[in-house]
């Protein structure tokens, strides 16, 4: 695995970029999501015709998204970006990012941001947050329906000394403990690095899957497919998410039923039913790139075991 680069930690009155990097964000939302972080105590700052840009179904031209994100990884003035939403269109962005940075910038997203997550890991060892970003969690306020826990957000992003737990508020449908490095994300994107250069490396890692909209039959072939090429062999330990919008029609398997007979055989600790990412509950955040230990018995929790930010 790479050697993790950690960001440094925000403060209060610190700026922060923030960027549209992949589908195109309603203004409201947007907004909405901007005064959240204001009373988090934080100064955003957004050129609204590049954040509320729209082309097709992305935001902007894969060229302009690009720069966008070159320019605010580089720019003294901010300590953070925080994206606005997921949706399509993070991948294009990856064939012409040759190089970044010295020093890494806070990076907040999930979802479609997960092929830009895993790409800033695998490329340049880059520890990052799967949280909520500004029109998709900020927006619905902490402690809310579709909202943010304020809670591991505000930790993930300022504590510099230890680490802390977080309650998976799921179930362990695979008991044990186990320990590593914590990394994944958006189970479809997971996948799309299958053959890439920045494919993820998961041998040691807590790995963390969770999407939305699928059918199960989708999710069977997805985390099959992850099987087949190997992706589980050495994985330590497995955070799901709640899945939700993935029904199964009338006497069919259920996602957690299917994440259970695939995952089970690996004998390896598995929760269900966490909310990270895509949650109608208050999304969790969770570094992804730091040392941790999954407790998945009991009252299911991960010890995060290192801050994932520094002074």
């Amino acid at each position: 695995m790479p050697q993790p680069l950690k960001p440094h930690a925000l403060h209060a009155g610190d700026a922060v970029r923030i960027l549209s990097l992949a589908s195109p964000a309603i203004a409201d939302r947007v907004t909405a999501g901007c005064e959240e972080l204001k009373r988090l105590g934080y100064v955003p700052k957004l050129n609204r015709e590049n954040v509320l840009a729209c082309d097709s179904f992305f935001a902007g031209t894969a060229k302009e998204r690009l720069a966008s994100l070159l320019e605010a990884l580089a720019e003294p003035e901010t300590r953070a970006i925080f994206c606005t939403r997921g949706g399509y269109g993070s991948n294009y962005l990856l064939e012409n990012f040759s190089s970044a940075p010295k020093a890494p910038k806070l990076f907040v997203g999930f979802s479609d941001l997960t092929s830009l997550q895993i790409f800033l890991w695998q490329k340049f060892g880059w520890v990052t947050l799967y949280g909520p970003m500004v029109a998709a969690g900020l927006d619905s306020g902490a402690g809310s329906p579709h909202g943010y826990d304020r809670e591991s957000l505000v930790r993930a992003l300022t504590e510099t000394k230890q680490g802390w737990s977080l309650s998976l508020q799921g179930e362990s449908i695979c008991a044990g403990d186990a320990s590593g490095i914590v990394l994944g994300g958006c189970l479809t994107l997971v996948e799309t690095t299958l053959g890439t250069p920045w494919e993820l490396a998961t041998g040691g890692a807590i790995l963390v899957l969770e999407d939305r909209g699928m059918k199960p039959h989708q999710v069977d072939r997805s985390l099959m497919h992850l099987k087949q090429a190997g992706k589980f062999r050495g994985v330590a330990g497995i955070v799901l998410g709640e899945f939700p919008e993935c029904d199964p029609v009338a006497g069919g398997e259920s996602i957690k039923a299917i994440a259970s007979r695939i995952l089970a055989p690996l004998g390896i600790p598995v929760v269900w039913g966490a909310p990270v990412g895509h949650t109608p509950r208050a999304m969790l955040t969770i570094p992804l790139g730091v040392r941790a230990r999954l407790l998945a018995r009991g009252a299911v929790c991960l010890e995060i075991l290192e801050p994932a930010v520094i002074a």
